[in-house]
């Protein structure tokens, strides 16, 4: 279901997470929502030499990952930090989690917000979308993203408003940013993060 062009630093992992009731209506639990703290007990951490391989990872099409377009996964250690990273839903919730302390950027989309079919692949320059509600857009141009029929959805910085998580979201695509100078990892971020879901997917009323 996904096509993806041949990069040379790129070490991905997607996974599709199909919940047995809609988002809004499956409870967050005390376990994954103190993963959102920085000091949190988690099975992976974070490091310099991690960052500088993502930023290589990023900058191989020509994008520079630096100031607003710094890679999520930075983006939510500070956020940690500061104590502002909040609880969204679950599939949001783990994704923010795991990225946090695996260091690896982590897109989840609503897959059925999606329109196929599905690839990966470098945007061209010039390349943006929205990426809230607000309709602040970024410039994805050089930078290794998600596409459906409609254009570039999701990446390693800010993944577009129109695919994200609703209340009403019951299937998700993650996709798991990793890099060949990192071997393993993103095998182990992934293996961690469906763990932490799966309590999740048959979540009764």
């Amino acid at each position: 279901m996904l096509d993806v062009e041949p990069h040379p630093l790129l070490d991905l992992r997607t996974f599709v997470t199909e919940f047995s009731r809609p988002l809004g209506q499956i409870a967050v639990g005390p376990e994954l929502l103190a993963l959102l703290r920085a000091e949190a007990d988690a099975p992976l951490a974070s490091n310099e030499r991690l960052r500088c391989a993502v930023r290589d990872l990023l900058r191989h099409g020509g994008f520079k990952p630096t100031g607003r377009s710094k890679p999520s996964a930075e983006y939510l250690l500070r956020a940690a930090g500061e104590g502002t990273l909040t609880s969204i839903n679950v599939a949001v919730d783990a994704c923010n989690a795991v990225s946090l302390h695996s260091g690896l950027p982590i897109s989840v989309v609503d897959l059925d917000r999606t329109e196929p079919p599905l690839r990966v692949a470098v945007a061209p320059a010039g390349t943006s979308y929205p990426f809230n509600a607000s309709g602040q857009t970024i410039d994805v141009g050089g930078l290794v993203c998600l596409f459906d029929a409609n254009g570039p959805c999701a990446n390693a910085v800010k993944d577009a408003q129109r695919t994200k998580t609703t209340p009403a979201t019951r299937r998700t695509l993650s996709i798991i940013w990793g890099t060949t100078d990192l071997p393993g990892r993103a095998e182990e971020t992934c293996d961690w993060y469906r763990r932490l879901l799966e309590s999740y997917r048959n979540q009764e009323g």
